[in-house]
């Protein structure tokens, strides 16, 4: 069964630091991106953070601040995030987009709750 299981989140002060990760398991994902959404209460869905073969994305909001990587041969994805804010709070979702297709198309992860207390 191909799946992606997220951890890492919690609750953790303004200035601190969290390291998400993202397990992904029943395939190999190597060619395919691997993002990082989060969604805050009462707001849409974001893109945070994204890598594949072209290189890195970083919503406005965490450039800086974040950083993600990838093993390709653990078949895992990491969102180290430093300097949090309240405004960080929210659903973090880890996922995978085939090549040459979008996240809409891919597999996600059931997501792990961030709560960055001011």
């Amino acid at each position: 069964q191909v799946q992606l299981v997220e951890s890492g989140g919690g609750l953790v002060q303004t200035g601190g630091s969290l390291r998400l990760s993202c397990a992904a398991s029943g395939r190999t994902f190597s060619t395919y991106a691997m993002g990082w959404f989060r969604q805050a209460p009462g707001m849409d869905l974001e893109r945070v953070a994204a890598i594949d073969y072209r290189g890195t994305y970083f919503a406005n909001s965490v450039k800086g601040r974040f950083t993600i990587s990838r093993d390709n041969a653990k078949n895992m994805a990491y969102l180290q995030m430093n300097n949090l804010k309240p405004e960080d709070t929210g659903v973090y979702y880890c996922a995978v987009a085939p090549p040459g297709s979008d996240y809409s198309q891919g597999i996600w992860g059931q997501g792990t709750q961030v709560t960055v207390s001011s």
